[in-house]
């Protein structure tokens, strides 16, 4: 198993946002503010249900890797951290699904 995470990603793109290389995809994206990093998440996530309805493993793996890069940096450009996110899902997590999905109604 991989020690890489996605608390690692976040961290490259957050470097990338503060130095904003020319020669960076990410700071080309975040520079583009939510709306360029919004259709390339929806782009990506698109790829990503398309490659698992065909049942395209490798496909998939690389598509989940995009949707994940790009999630990343849609959060980064709406200012919402990872850290965030992974509180509200251990919020969400302290109690059972149905019951957790029912209280958002």
């Amino acid at each position: 198993m991989t020690k890489f995470t996605l608390a690692d990603l976040a961290a490259i793109i957050e470097e990338r946002a503060r130095t904003a290389p020319p020669d960076s995809y990410t700071a080309k994206l975040l520079a583009g503010g939510v709306p360029r990093a919004a259709r390339k998440f929806g782009e990506e996530s698109l790829e990503a249900i398309l490659a698992a309805m065909e049942g395209d493993k490798a496909a998939l793996t690389a598509e989940a890797a995009d949707v994940a890069y790009h999630l990343l940096v849609l959060l980064r450009a709406g200012g919402v951290s990872l850290d965030e996110v992974m509180a509200e899902l251990e919020r969400r997590t302290a109690q059972g699904g149905l019951a957790e999905k029912a209280s958002r109604q």
